[in-house]
């Protein structure tokens, strides 16, 4: 297995990293619109949109993912890497919600990423509008994080407001992203959630992980706190993770990032060791998801990847992984940048740490 697994893990799909690489970064509520009443799932039978193409969450289509029924004590509302590519050249750089290669994307991705969380709580993951991977990198950082302010947060709002309203029920809550979808999160951290701040009392963690969470945004919010701990609750969870040596910037992170080790889930530069590592899963090579075992469980890779935070960088470093095999490089991650496995490398270590601060959260309730 350990031979599957690592040979998983040195493969992964171009386009999957291209799409993935570049995600960085309705004033109508869901209450007004004609959907299901609270504790009743979206439907098929309600319109996929409404004014100017928005999103409407009470359609089951515009989901990807409602647990059949919420058996568990706590959710995840969880938001997508950028997988929306234009299809030709004259098609709109931000696409619609019903774009059938930005669900399949997200799908694919959804495996190596939000798949984590499905053993300890209910998942929630709708779609949203998303800007062109590959017209958003040809811009500076400051133009794509307001262009991501824009629609794709706007969905991302609308969609949150409908879960809260339908479908969450009142229970404790954490919410989870990568890439483009971290940075979705982080403005409604710092947007929607600041406006009605007695959300924050029933958040458990927030994981904004293949985004950078600044000094500058903290500062900006001190209604937020970063984790300092595995056991500490409320707070955001955050890191981007490199190679040892880096030949080119790296276009998802922003200057001043703070980051925590995925290990020992502390923000010292103390280096934690590949032994120490829970566990991470192999990527398939044909699909760019999660490799499965014949039982349909992801495949596991046993002590692959150590973490060290360079608070210089702001970033998680990884140094048992051969850049040449995991990530040699392409036109926009270069050689290094391990931005496609920043969940498939600390898998179980995540999984782990988000069962722990539900267990805490629920005995200080």
């Amino acid at each position: 297995m350990m031979r599957v697994a690592r040979i998983g893990f040195a493969f992964t799909l171009l386009a999957s990293l291209l799409v993935s690489a570049t995600g960085c970064s309705g004033s109508e509520t869901a209450s007004s619109t004609k959907g299901p009443t609270p504790g009743v799932k979206p439907s098929n039978s309600v319109p996929q949109t409404e004014a100017q193409g928005a999103p409407n969450y009470a359609n089951a289509a515009n989901w990807l993912a409602i647990p059949s029924r919420s058996a568990k004590s706590v959710d995840v509302f969880y938001l997508s890497d950028t997988t929306y590519s234009k299809p030709t050249s004259s098609s709109p750089d931000i696409g619609p919600i019903d774009d059938p290669a930005m669900k399949a994307g997200a799908q694919v991705k959804f495996t190596t990423t939000a798949s984590v969380f499905k053993p300890i709580a209910n998942i929630y993951a709708p779609y949203n509008r998303q800007v062109d991977a590959q017209y958003k990198s040809t811009l500076p950082i400051s133009q794509q994080l307001q262009l991501e302010a824009g629609i794709p947060t706007s969905d991302a709002v609308s969609a949150f407001k409908y879960y809260l309203e339908h479908l969450n029920g009142g229970r404790p809550f954490i919410l989870a992203g990568h890439s483009q979808g971290s940075n979705l999160i982080a403005n409604i951290l710092s947007g929607y959630m600041r406006q009605n701040p007695t959300l924050y009392k029933r958040m458990v963690a927030a994981y904004v992980i293949g985004y950078s969470i600044t000094g500058d945004y903290l500062s900006q919010n001190p209604q937020l706190k970063f984790a300092h701990g595995p056991d500490d609750t409320g707070v955001i969870i955050s890191y981007n993770t490199e190679a040892t040596v880096m030949h080119a910037q790296n276009p998802v992170t922003m200057p001043g990032g703070v980051a925590i080790n995925p290990i020992t889930w502390t923000t010292s530069e103390q280096a934690a060791a590949a032994s120490q590592n829970l566990g991470g899963i192999a990527v398939d090579p044909t699909t760019g998801g999660a490799a499965v075992d014949a039982a349909g469980n992801p495949v596991k890779t046993e002590h692959y990847a150590d973490a060290t935070v360079n608070k210089q960088r702001g970033v998680v470093i990884c140094s048992t992984a051969d850049p040449s095999q995991l990530a040699p490089g392409n036109s926009p991650l270069q050689a290094g940048i391990y931005h496609g496995y920043d969940y498939p490398l600390y898998y179980f270590d995540i999984q782990a740490n988000a069962a722990n601060r539900i267990k805490h959260y629920l005995a200080n309730r």
